[in-house]
């Protein structure tokens, strides 16, 4: 994959400036919201304390992800709110915002396994990024998802 002229971007939520965190979840929610036709509560309460991945083509953001990391009740680290604006689909953006949440999750959390709940159509999607089916297919605000987890990368020493 060409890593292109895009620029990866993680921050915290509070290191965020009012229009990048304006344009970000006005892309999460003219997605997952207006373009899949599923009201749900897009501000969850879990942003606070997320990173966000932003893949910005200058100074448009055009991808973005939610990087969780590991509770007592998940140990694992996970991702979530993988979008991709819809002027920019067909580049292969999607890929690079998951190398990315991915790297960036194996090295902030080491040796801890990765979760996601993938909308069950991106199956495939995910499993090329090593993450394997862990729960049967359920219905998240009306739309089929299955709950998935990619195994904690081996330390090498």
């Amino acid at each position: 994959m060409e890593p292109g002229p895009y620029k990866v971007i993680l921050s915290g939520l509070d290191e965020l400036r009012p229009r990048e965190l304006y344009d970000m979840l006005k892309m999460r929610v003219d997605v997952f919201v207006v373009e899949q036709k599923c009201p749900y509560p897009e501000l969850d309460g879990k942003d606070v304390d997320a990173l966000h991945l932003r893949l910005m083509d200058g100074k448009t953001l055009v991808g973005s992800a939610r990087i969780r990391k590991p509770e007592k009740d998940e140990p694992a680290a996970r991702i979530g709110r993988v979008v991709v604006s819809p002027d920019h689909r067909g580049k292969r953006l999607g890929e690079r915002l998951m190398v990315e949440a991915i790297a960036q999750c194996e090295r902030l959390y080491a040796e801890r396994p990765i979760n996601l709940s993938a909308q069950s159509h991106l199956k495939g999607f995910y499993e090329s990024f090593g993450f394997v089916p862990v729960s049967e297919e359920y219905l998240e605000d009306d739309i089929p998802h299955i709950d998935m987890q990619r195994p904690a990368a081996v330390a090498t020493d």
